[in-house]
């Protein structure tokens, strides 16, 4: 008969063995923000399926959790600081929730966090992949998985978003408002240089480039530096889109689409088309990335206030979003898998939809999902 006191040293010797592969372990630190409305609610169940990615496939998370939401501010008076993105660079990236109160002025959150990272950590690239998972899913007749599969490159640091506005007069009836649209060689470059490289990943190597060039003249140094690149990826077919023209495509042609790469403000449209086209912004997700460097990702859908508490806020694209962030960080087997979990729920209905509506709550779909991917 084994003794009480082997039996003793064996749990003892695995104990110890499991302890040094937990320290042997890769472990990511990841900034998390919550943020406002359904905010920490979807991104407590992002965080939920990302550590059981981790546990499948090897690798630890360590989160630092920042209070930065509409609350917090009405409570302390304080936004994000700058020095908040001296902690963030010393992560290996930002998950945020949601943003957006209605108590407050409109965008007062939004831009001290989300427009304070884009710029402030020069997060040039917003990265938007429309995926339709099942037909079903989508309100545009005709859709289906094989036309609605293709990514936007949105530049995400220049154009109307600098902040490069004026007001005269304001309150009269004389009043002037006006603002800036800024473009830089250096900015259109670098983008338009990461949307050739995702295009060369693409089976059909296939790249649109869209703006209004027609009409707003600034533009035209879109066109130049697409066609100047154009030369050292002889393999990427070239397509030319206007904004209007665009949006009417996505619609009626969404098949033509692999890769599109769009100036700030249009990028901004034409993604939220293409969240549409693929079911609703609810499964949305989003990648604002300086390749290399540092990310933050986040789900495109608001704070949506009027749910918030009630945990009926679908978490699809906080959890898609997270797969992105494994995809930025290299883990692309966990990042495949939360996609795959994501796609096996919502074609066999165990989701039934990307609002609120499926009848269930925000922790029972974290779990579903979580569970589809440990199986």
């Amino acid at each position: 008969m084994v003794s009480q006191a082997l039996v003793l040293e064996a749990v003892k010797a695995s104990l110890s063995w499991w302890r040094g592969k937990q320290d042997f372990m890769k472990s990511y630190r990841i900034a998390v923000i919550g943020g406002d409305g359904i905010g920490p609610e979807v991104t407590a169940e992002a965080l939920k399926v990302a550590r059981a990615a981790g546990s499948k496939f090897g690798f630890n998370m360590e989160t630092t959790d920042y209070p930065w939401s509409a609350d917090h501010y009405l409570k302390t008076g304080e936004l994000m600081p700058d020095s908040a993105l001296d902690e963030y660079r010393d992560h290996d990236a930002v998950l945020l929730g949601a943003l957006g109160d209605p108590r407050l002025e409109p965008g007062l959150i939004e831009r001290a966090v989300v427009a304070g990272c884009r710029f402030g950590l020069d997060l040039y690239v917003n990265h938007r992949p429309i995926k339709l998972f099942a037909e079903h899913l989508s309100p545009v007749k005709g859709a289906t998985p094989e036309t609605v599969n293709f990514e936007v490159v949105r530049e995400n640091t220049e154009d109307m978003y600098v902040n490069s506005f004026a007001f005269f007069k304001k309150g009269t009836v004389d009043e002037v408002a006006t603002q800036e649209l800024i473009l830089t060689y250096k900015g259109t470059e670098r983008v338009i240089r990461y949307a050739f490289e995702l295009a060369m990943k693409r089976e059909k190597k296939k790249l649109t480039v869209v703006d209004k060039a027609n009409a707003m003249r600034a533009y035209d140094l879109w066109r130049r530096v697409f066609e100047q690149l154009g030369s050292e990826f002889p393999e990427v077919e070239r397509n030319y889109l206007y904004v209007d023209a665009c949006t009417m495509a996505m619609v009626e042609n969404p098949a033509q689409f692999e890769v599109v790469v769009a100036p700030n403000m249009f990028g901004d449209i034409v993604t939220d088309l293409g969240a549409t086209l693929q079911g609703g912004i609810g499964g949305a997700a989003s990648a604002n990335i300086h390749p290399g460097v540092c990310g933050m990702f986040e789900p495109v859908h608001g704070s949506a206030p009027d749910i918030a508490g009630k945990h009926l806020a679908n978490p699809v694209a906080a959890v898609a979003s997270a797969g992105l962030m494994f995809e930025f960080l290299g883990e692309f087997e966990a990042a495949k898998a939360i996609e795959n979990a994501i796609g096996n729920a919502l074609t066999t209905k165990k989701i039934p939809s990307l609002g609120s509506d499926t009848g269930m709550n925000t922790a029972e779909i974290g779990d579903l999902l979580a569970g589809l991917l440990t199986a």
